[in-house]
């Protein structure tokens, strides 16, 4: 059987990267971390997730017969099922979008790599390209040029995928209100629900963005992910790897927090419909005092400031651990560039992409706590 320090030379030697005792003292155990501790947690952290999604959509089967808290006329509670029934069309124009992204931005994270290796130290020798001489100063300019175009499709692209977001999620927002209250208007008066405005307020507006962003998000974002990943692992494997070590413990943190939000999201939403029926009873003079009003005003403080603890608090362990990263890049990555096995050009492009790397991360954590929220059936 292979011991840790065994598996992790067979491990950097796989990559193209031999080293022995005479490399620094500390070199050993962040190669120990980066190829064998961090991707070994990373599986297992996935198996688990994997297990935990497959257990809670069968549970959410065995429950789909159950009707929903607010029911809405010609609503099935499956809002995913939902969402593409009605706005499929619209799905497709967002993919297709999505999808154009990911070639441009292999552009912009390339285009500065190839400006610091071929112009930055590539000498004042001129170069071949297209079967033309080229100077050093020419080709500054053709690839900075190159990276204007790359960075502008990039912005255009954007424009037009949340403008499209925009209207998908419009659409969808008039459409469920137009269902609910249809609903509202055929219960008897009597059973008709007095917190009906919060429900077709700001309740219904979350459903439209995620809505917009049930297929754009996982495409997109995962999508930046995977592709800033393949620029990574291009360039240097053992670099790309570095890149993946906190990512564990931010799948095993910040996800648990977000739940901890959600509880306490849902305890504020019936707290507000409460509010309201209190509301409701005093306009028509129903003896209600201002006691229940008061109370109602405090536990709405005292819910917010638990959300506002609880999302700060995870917001904080996210930036440290991203923060950690390039700590591993200046250190392993400028080690890698004395010993020549990375260019400066190749570090620095891979900085860069880091720092693209947290923003998607961070969208898919929030994609992911709504899609556990399930707003509209809350």
């Amino acid at each position: 059987m292979l011991d840790l320090h065994t598996l992790t030379h067979d491990a950097a030697g796989a990559f193209g990267f031999w080293y022995d005792e005479t490399a620094p003292g500390w070199l050993h155990p962040v190669m120990h971390l980066v190829l064998v501790l961090a991707p070994a947690l990373l599986v297992l952290t996935l198996a688990a997730k994997a297990v935990w999604l497959l257990r809670r959509r069968f549970l959410r089967r065995a429950a789909s017969f159950a009707p929903p808290q607010f029911p809405a006329g010609g609503l099935e509670p499956g809002l995913p099922g939902l969402i593409l029934r009605t706005t499929g069309q619209h799905q497709t124009v967002l993919v297709l979008l999505s999808l154009t992204a990911m070639p441009i931005l292999y552009l912009t994270l390339e285009l500065p790599k190839q400006i610091v290796n071929r112009v930055f130290e590539g000498g004042d020798a001129a170069v071949t390209l297209l079967g033309f001489d080229v100077s050093q100063i020419s080709l500054l300019f053709l690839l900075c040029g190159a990276y204007l175009v790359a960075i502008t499709l990039n912005g255009l692209n954007k424009y037009c995928l949340n403008i499209r977001k925009g209207r998908v999620a419009e659409s969808f927002v008039r459409r469920l209100r137009l269902a609910i209250y249809r609903q509202w208007r055929q219960d008897q008066p009597a059973e008709r629900q007095p917190a009906i405005m919060p429900v077709l307020g700001p309740e219904v507006e979350p459903v439209g963005g995620f809505a917009s962003e049930l297929l754009t998000v996982p495409l997109l974002q995962g999508g930046t992910l995977a592709t800033i990943l393949l620029f990574m692992f291009v360039q240097d494997p053992i670099l790309a790897a570095a890149a993946l070590t906190v990512l564990p413990l931010q799948l095993i943190i910040v996800p648990r927090l977000q739940r901890r939000v959600n509880t306490v999201s849902r305890k504020q939403i019936r707290e507000m419909r409460l509010l309201g029926t209190h509301l409701d009873l005093q306009m028509r003079s129903l003896g209600q005092g201002a006691r229940p009003v008061a109370r109602g005003f405090r536990q709405l403080q005292d819910l917010r400031l638990q959300i506002h603890r609880l999302k700060f608090l995870a917001k904080a362990i996210n930036n440290f651990l991203t923060a950690l990263t390039p700590f591993l890049f200046y250190s392993l990555g400028g080690y890698f560039v004395l010993q020549e096995r990375v260019s400066l050009g190749a570090l620095l492009a891979m900085l860069s992409a880091h720092k693209e790397f947290s923003s998607p991360l961070k969208d898919l954590f929030r994609f992911y706590r709504k899609r556990c929220k399930d707003p509209m059936f809350q």
